[in-house]
């Protein structure tokens, strides 16, 4: 097979549509294993820096990106008949949630049937959105042939999940297992090949692209539920007057048959919030309701609305009333020590307090201004001043690099929703 040999040699010209947080991770790796890269996208900031060599995706280390493109091994275009150049595609488009928590396929849908048409015979077509079971089946599979390909002879067609941890500083895109489902035998044999040929990790096939959509969405409701059963423990513990941090410390003692896993204002970040609503939606089409999965979502959604009440607490425990407050954010990111504001739970805080006309600043040193994607309001960060000009500090992301010992001494009541002063004795701080 042609194809195959590409492969081995290097030869064969990878086509990568998206160029995002999992696009352009996954382009830069293929181009630093030697083949050459052609990006596709549809904004021209992305295109525009790509060719430049200027990065901003914060997983990828901008003398990489610089280097690959100095090298001629990546480029990028919105040109989709450039798709007759390349022999393999990857495709890594957003898959968000619509208002009514359905999955919205459309970026999907759209790259599929504009390069469907400029396709060679034999090339191996990869999706790595995370979408629902039968995504690969249903809606890349009839575009292609429409364009007159044939599944496993004139095309090969598998699903291969994306499993980026941004901020993870042991597990990059080059290093983490790979999890593969083609289409026919043929389509496996194809794309394990390629995927070996440019990681340093192993990777596992599965029998069809469905076992790899469930595998991925299965991963990410595992973190959901078990994050949900932590903060619904939390919320118990406040009640009982127990730290839920230090239940969670003594858990970890035990060397088998637990896994930790911590509360918080709320759950962040592309996968963890949407993955599961894919799983329930398709559900529905065989009778079937995903309870345990949609109460987790319910306990996670629920969580904003908790830490604004503790807060609440607080503050009357001062005689301040919240609307008369003056109150700190600290993190809006959803994780610590990256800029990523996908889903982050600062939203939920945000409108929360927006419903009690309290009076906010928000500081982050990775965030200098974010769009609220629920109420489609603009927020600038501030930088960090007189912290005793604030009645309340509420942390919201627990980044490395911000002073809590500096916090705590100034006196300021502090809500910790991340345990980020563990270890810091200070009596007017509280945990979540």
């Amino acid at each position: 097979m042609s194809l195959i040999n590409s492969i081995k040699d290097k030869s064969v010209k990878i086509g990568v549509v998206g160029l995002g947080y999992v696009g352009l991770p996954m382009a830069v790796t293929v181009a630093k294993k030697g083949f050459e890269v052609l990006g596709f996208e549809v904004s021209q900031y992305a295109i525009e820096h790509v060719n430049a060599g200027e990065n901003y995706i914060g997983d990828v280390t901008d003398s990489d990106l610089k280097d690959v493109v100095s090298a001629g091994k990546l480029s990028a275009t919105a040109d989709y008949s450039r798709m007759k150049e390349v022999n393999i595609v990857l495709i890594a488009v957003p898959t968000p949630l619509d208002l009514y928590h359905q999955p919205d396929t459309t970026y999907i849908e759209k790259s599929t049937q504009a390069m469907a048409p400029h396709l060679n015979s034999g090339t191996l077509v990869v999706l790595e959105s995370t979408t629902y079971p039968g995504t690969t089946r249903e809606i890349i599979v009839p575009e292609l042939e429409k364009a007159g390909l044939k599944v496993g002879e004139t095309v090969f067609v598998a699903f291969s999940p994306e499993r980026v941890d941004p901020g993870n500083e042991t597990y990059k895109t080059h290093n983490t297992p790979k999890v593969v489902g083609g289409m026919t035998p043929a389509c496996n044999e194809v794309a394990k090949l390629f995927y070996e040929s440019i990681l340093d990790a192993q990777v596992a096939l599965v029998s069809s692209p469905e076992v790899a959509e469930m595998e991925k969405i299965y991963e990410n409701t595992f973190r959901n539920i078990n994050i949900a059963l932590a903060n619904e423990m939390t919320v118990l513990c406040d009640r009982m007057g127990i730290s839920i941090w230090e239940v969670v410390d003594a858990a970890k003692t035990k060397p088998y048959g637990f896994m930790a896993f911590y509360p918080g204002p709320g759950v962040g970040g592309h996968c963890i919030p949407i993955d599961p609503f894919y799983l329930t939606w398709k559900a529905r089409e065989y009778d079937f309701h995903t309870r345990l999965i949609e109460l987790a979502g319910e306990i996670n959604i629920a969580m904003p609305e908790f830490v604004i009440q503790r807060a609440i607490r607080i503050l009357n425990n001062q005689g301040v009333a919240i609307s008369r407050a003056k109150i700190l954010l600290l993190g809006a990111a959803y994780k610590k020590d990256i800029q990523d504001m996908r889903e982050s739970p600062i939203e939920g805080v945000i409108t929360q307090l927006e419903n009690y006309h309290a009076d906010f600043e928000i500081h982050d040193p990775y965030v200098s201004e974010f769009h609220h994607e629920k109420n489609g309001k603009e927020y600038k960060t501030v930088p960090l001043g007189n912290l005793k000009k604030y009645d309340i500090i509420i942390i919201i992301t627990d980044h490395s690099n911000i002073d809590y010992q500096k916090l705590a001494d100034s006196g300021v009541a502090i809500l910790d929703t991340r345990n980020a002063t563990k270890g810091i004795k200070a009596k007017n701080i509280e945990l979540l």
